[in-house]
């Protein structure tokens, strides 16, 4: 696999090993996902042009007292196709810690409508995560960052 592209999966147990802890053996019994839109490409010019950017997806645990289990982390191209998963099995963080995912500018695979699914989970009760992701880029003379803050995945419907 190219440099340009995402990251490897073993990536994350080995670039972020000091943030990880053991998971937890007990049961898992809160669990949630989190939606986050990402652009690893935007259209501009109505159309005509198109810029590319970096995208660091970034999962912390916002517990100070327990880990947090990623059980997955899915990056999905515009058409709802799955490009790369980043987790073999799941892995733990450690209170307060972080991992990231890099999209680098070059690997336009996700498109103008990519995402990311973060699916955790936890023993007991614990603070929800907070997931986001930066884009950054340039057109021209110009730079751009921007941030995507991710989305709780809960049903919605009839009461």
């Amino acid at each position: 696999m190219s440099e340009a592209l995402a990251q490897s999966s073993a990536s994350i147990e080995q670039n972020f090993a000091n943030s990880l802890a053991t998971v937890p053996s007990e049961g898992l019994t809160a669990s949630g996902a989190f939606y986050v839109p990402v652009y690893s490409s935007v259209s501009m010019s109505q159309g005509k042009l198109r810029a590319d950017f970096s995208v660091t997806l970034s999962v912390h645990n916002a517990s100070e007292t327990k880990p947090l289990v990623l059980k997955r982390i899915a990056y999905f191209d515009t058409s709802g196709k799955m490009v790369e998963s980043y987790l073999k099995s799941p892995v733990a963080l450690k209170p307060f810690a972080t991992v990231e995912v890099a999209i680098a500018t070059t690997d336009t695979r996700g498109g103008t409508g990519a995402n990311f699914v973060v699916d955790w989970a936890a023993a007991g009760e614990i603070a929800e995560p907070a997931v986001e992701a930066l884009m950054v880029g340039s057109v021209g003379a110009g730079h751009y960052a921007f941030i995507s803050q991710g989305r709780p995945i809960r049903p919605v419907g009839k009461n």
